[in-house]
């Protein structure tokens, strides 16, 4: 597509600045207002506002961002001439910013849409040059750097001087172009070419990468990755572990050029705006009259609430008959508790640890898989295929610089992670997650790379005992698992397979549904409005909205008994005392605080 003549793009700048005058005279002022004239400053402009404005200007700037952004950020430096001008501003000492970029937000736009708006798998050749969305989390944050960004050569035959500016895709640094751009003289080669001293200009750089999300990709389906540039005011705003929405430019980057080698073009997306979609709190959109719902259920049982949560309980994982206590659990760990914090600063988690011991085919995958699906962010591994590196962090090392990529657990950091076949990892992997569960941190020091990462997230880990599952021995005994770890679960349950009789009819029965509609182990069918909310994602909805408006407090009656049963529990617990630690007790409280109803 060939650019429009000067003339039309007078034109668009003078419109865009109309439109920066309208809506972001504020940000225009504040900007002036600030005291560092060499400072980058980004003024965020959301697409549906533009669009709204001026649809044709949209639309160039959706198919010709490369060339029509350096004019809105020309325009941005003609409003703050205008604003100057302004009587409150005339006699001061305010300071012209030359460093101004617009920051495009597409959030709400058309180009969010699925039509436009496609995954990291599915970007193609047709999207190169365009304005792109692309949503992933952070699996991989470099270094940041400087980077030669402008240098100002003069011809030595013609005196002509122009800029020069590095080939980012190439990944090569700024050089002299072989003929002089004037054309004055067709004698004029590179070896005519003088830089102009003081005229460099640096930038900052990051180079990050992203991947598309796991809960959205079908079974079979590799998780793709994209590499992402930061410039200037985006460097360091992500982090590895982050969800983040990027709009930018899609291009095309050259591999090493060595001898004998196919040079291959990967993907690269350029940054023009960054979103963490990890720290917000509409993760999960709740209509009104969902939340209306909710309040009918729980007015309707306002006088028996314990059967309100029994009817909550038959939808949790309905596939396994019975298993209420577990149901429960599972539905407490979800929810989590409440995070403290004391007058030191020192925290206590919320979050809640559950791990299922049991015999083969006693459900404990199925459990796993639901509570993933129930989670708006969840990681899901085994522990076979699980190393302590995968688990936590990885460094690596990409075009001789180290970096840090993401595990399991820093990239379900808000979230929940599950480790199925807990026993099949080796001690050595075990041992790495014990400050992930407590303090909810992972210190990293590898490559020379010192940092710390979060790891906010809920562990939900499954095992089988080591052989017959003896009672009279100890749980660290039967399941191999150390003391420390296991007293970092909240929550340890057993399941065992009896071989009763009677039960294998109701379970035989249940599976085959030879009695109609599959039970979840109630007598009386639950038939009022929770079963129609549970038809537009109820129960995911539900947990959410309970995990972010419910902070429950503990009465005195409460702590009366919670402190009964800890001493009691230390009293009695003689072969068992890996589990009945001070961790105990802060579990019994992160539980209990779980437990609430509206």
């Amino acid at each position: 597509m060939v650019p429009p003549g000067d003339c039309d793009d007078r034109d668009h700048i003078d419109a865009f600045a109309r439109f920066l005058i309208i809506h972001h005279s504020t940000q225009l002022r504040s900007i002036l207002l600030s005291p560092d004239p060499n400072l980058h400053y980004p003024i965020v402009v959301e697409f549906s506002e533009l669009l709204e404005f001026d649809p044709p200007l949209a639309h160039l700037l959706f198919s010709q961002p490369s060339y029509r952004l350096p004019h809105f950020d020309e325009a941005a430096s003609r409003c703050q001439d205008v604003i100057l001008q302004e009587p409150e501003f005339l006699g001061h000492k305010f300071s012209k910013k030359y460093h101004v970029h617009i920051r495009i937000s597409t959030a709400g736009s058309p180009l969010e849409s699925p039509e436009t708006f496609p995954s990291i798998g599915r970007v193609r050749v047709r999207h190169r040059g365009i304005l792109l969305t692309l949503k992933g989390t952070v699996i991989r944050s470099g270094a940041i750097k400087m980077i030669e960004w402008e240098q100002i050569y003069e011809c030595r035959k013609c005196k002509h001087r122009f800029k020069v500016h590095p080939e980012l895709e190439s990944g090569k640094s700024i050089k002299p172009p072989a003929s002089c751009p004037s054309r004055r003289s067709k004698s004029c080669e590179g070896t005519y070419f003088i830089p102009i001293e003081g005229s460099k200009v640096c930038q900052d750089f990051q180079e990050i990468k992203i991947q598309e999300s796991t809960q959205l990709l079908g079974v079979g389906c590799i998780p793709r990755s994209i590499s992402v540039i930061l410039m200037n005011d985006l460097v360091d705003m992500v982090k590895a572990g982050d969800d983040v929405m990027v709009t930018g430019i899609l291009s095309a980057k050259w591999s090493s050029d060595l001898k004998d080698v196919r040079c291959d073009l990967d993907p690269i997306l350029f940054a023009n705006f960054v979103r963490r979609t990890s720290d917000l709190k509409s993760e999960i959109d709740i209509p009104d009259e969902v939340i209306k719902n909710f309040e009918q259920f729980w007015s309707h049982y306002r006088a028996t609430p314990l059967r309100g949560r029994n009817a909550i309980l038959q939808g949790i994982c309905p596939q396994v008959f019975g298993l209420f206590t577990v149901k429960l659990a599972v539905t407490l760990t979800l929810i989590g508790g409440v995070q403290h914090v004391d007058a030191s600063g020192m925290k206590v988690r919320g979050e809640c640890h559950l791990l299922l011991v049991g015999d083969p085919g006693t459900g404990k995958s199925q459990f796993l898989k639901f509570a993933a699906k129930l989670s708006n962010r969840s990681v899901i591994t085994t522990g076979l295929g699980s190393t302590s590196a995968g688990l936590t962090v990885t460094a690596v090392k990409d075009g001789g610089e180290w970096m840090l990529e993401a595990g399991a657990l820093v990239l379900a950091d808000g979230g929940l992670c599950c480790i199925d076949e807990f026993d099949s990892m080796r001690e050595h992997d075990r041992a790495t997650i014990h400050e992930a569960m407590e303090q909810q941190t992972i210190s990293v020091a590898k490559a020379g790379l010192v940092t710390t990462l979060n790891t906010r997230t809920t562990v939900f880990g499954a095992t089988n005992p080591k052989g017959q599952y003896d009672p009279n021995q100890s749980l660290s005994v039967n399941t191999t698992l150390s003391g420390p770890l296991l007293s970092r679960f909240d929550i340890v349950l057993v399941l065992l397979d009896t071989k009763n009789p009677e039960w294998d009819a109701i379970v035989s029965s249940h599976i085959l549904g030879i009695k109609g509609e599959p039970r979840s182990g109630s007598d009386e069918p639950e038939t009022n409005i929770w079963s129609l909310i549970m038809l537009q994602r109820g129960y995911c909805r539900y947990i959410y909205y309970v995990k972010e408006h419910f902070k429950p407090v503990l009465t005195k009656e409460s702590e009366r008994i919670i402190s009964s049963y800890y001493q009691l529990q230390r009293r009695s617990a003689t072969h068992n005392a890996a589990r009945t630690t001070v961790r105990m007790l802060e579990s019994l409280i992160s539980t209990c605080k779980t437990h609430v109803q509206k």
